[in-house]
């Protein structure tokens, strides 16, 4: 004859919970691929600094102008 009340209630909530463990389940897949990417990782190169051991060039500038110093002062 007729669906009782209590049959359409009961499939009613029963639509109402498949949809909510379906949005669930896609909310939960959505958020998992975003959390990464597919490309490999950029590693950067080591930067390598080369200090120069030269104690002369310090020394010679002052050296030089010196010299011109004096022989300016000379003449």
């Amino acid at each position: 004859m007729g669906a009782c009340h209590a049959d359409v209630v009961g499939g009613y909530l029963e639509d109402i919970m498949n949809k909510l463990v379906l949005a669930a389940a896609l909310t939960a897949a959505a958020s998992t691929a975003f959390a990464g990417n597919m490309s490999a990782p950029v590693m950067e190169a080591p930067v390598v600094v080369e200090e120069t051991a030269s104690s002369s060039g310090g020394a010679l500038v002052p050296l030089l102008v010196l010299a011109v110093v004096a022989a300016v002062a000379a003449d």
